[in-house]
This record gives structure tokens, C-alpha cells and sequence, in this order.
């Protein structure tokens, strides 16, 4: 029937592929399900999207990065990252306010899918979403967990910091020049210029020059 409606993309909200997770958080649905799901999907020539969230009840950093080598098993051609937020009036609240349920904080989550972009992005699946989507209710209901309106730009700026640590890391201490994308100078500066503090604490003071040959992520010294 989709395809008779020109339907060209089906995504699955998988969330975790640890069968234990998805029953502790109701999911009503198994690992498995998602995998005979996703080679439907495949052969009937649709293009496939998985979601995943990270951070859910149950689940651990370890967890959710198993769930993305899970993911890429079933060669998606996008994905969605969405870290857990804690609503009021959803069991997940009760198990939050009970103890029973510590959600991510916003470093940890953003720390977390530093890693995820980069590892779905080498093997050549698009990222298309990191964080919930600005809204009204949103900002009405959540009771807790890593929100931020401009999550992926902060995944994204760690990644650079990163990205700059590591070519730094062999390096003595002084001043050096990076160049990025002009695009991504925010992200290599960091929001309140984090990442050039961070870089300075560890002795290298930075100077960024923009450079338009390089892809958005790109740090070059």
C-alpha cells in the first residue's frame, strides 16, 4: 500500500536493541522484531531509517553503543538520536521521582553522541536528527533528562574539541593555528568558548582561521 502511494522512506523507533531494555521500558516489541521489520523494509526497495534513544531506563552507555553497532548490522540509510527526557504523567516519572531512575545529564548525553555521529557517519548512514525538537509542550512537560535546543550543535562542537585534542595531544604547549570549515567556527570556538578554555587549560592557545575547502566537521592544524 505504501508503495502504491509513493512512499519512498520507512523509519522504525527501534530505540534499543537490548531485548531487556525494551521490556523494562514497555516497548512492546524485541530486538527481533525490529531486524524482520528492517528487511522488509529493505526488500521491498524502501529506503530505512532507525531511531534510537540513548540514556533509557535500564540502559547504560555501553548499551546504547551496542545498539548502534546493532543498527548499522542492518545498513540504515539514516538514523535519528534522541537522549531520554523525562515527562510528567509517564511511568518513566514515577521511576524518576521514585530513585529508581537516574536520567543522563546533559554532559553525558552529549559526550555519548559524540561518539554515535561519528561512528554511523563513517560507515556512510546520515544523521539526520540529534535531540528532540523545540516545542511549546515540551518545554511544559519535561520533568527532567539532557534537553538543550541546540543539542546537536553541542555534540558536534565536542566532537572538534576532540578532533582538535588528539592533533594537539603530541604537540608542546603553545599557540597554534587550526583550521575548520566556516561553517563550524562556533562549534570549534564552543558554546561560551568552552573549547578554546579546555584547550587552554591543557596549554595550547588557539587560534581558529576559517577555511572553505573543509567539510563541516573537519579540524586541520
Amino acid at each position: 500500500m505504501l508503495r502504491r502511494y509513493r512512499v519512498s522512506a520507512i523509519e522504525l523507533g527501534a530505540q534499543s536493541m537490548s531485548d531487556t531494555v525494551l521490556r523494562v521500558n514497555d516497548r512492546g516489541h524485541t530486538a527481533a522484531d525490529v531486524r524482520a521489520a528492517a528487511q522488509r523494509i529493505r526488500a521491498f526497495g524502501f529506503e530505512l531509517g532507525l531511531q534510537m534513544m540513548t540514556g533509557l531506563y535500564g540502559s547504560s552507555d555501553a548499551l546504547d553503543l551496542k545498539t548502534a553497532e546493532a543498527f548499522l548490522s542492518l545498513h540504515p540509510d539514516t538514523v535519528r538520536i534522541y537522549p531520554t527526557i523525562v515527562m510528567e504523567g509517564t511511568p518513566l516519572a514515577a521511576l524518576y521521582r521514585s530513585g529508581a531512575y537516574r536520567p543522563q545529564t546533559l554532559g553525558e548525553a552529549v559526550a555519548l553522541c559524540a561518539r554515535l555521529i561519528p561512528l554511523f557517519e563513517a560507515h556512510g548512514v546520515r544523521v539526520i536528527r540529534v535531540g528532540l525538537h523545540d516545542s511549546e509542550s515540551l518545554r511544559e512537560s519535561r520533568l527532567a533528562g539532557p534537553y538543550h535546543p541546540a543539542f546537536r550543535e553541542l555534540c558536534e562542537s565536542r566532537i572538534m574539541l576532540e578532533t582538535a585534542t588528539a592533533l594537539l595531544r603530541d604537540k608542546a604547549p603553545g599557540a597554534y593555528t587550526v583550521r575548520v570549515s566556516p561553517q563550524s567556527r562556533s562549534k570549534m570556538t564552543g558554546n561560551k568558548k568552552t573549547n578554546l578554555i579546555a584547550l587552554r587549560e591543557l596549554g595550547y592557545d588557539i587560534t581558529i582561521q576559517e577555511d572553505d575547502r573543509l567539510n563541516k566537521l573537519d579540524v586541520i592544524l
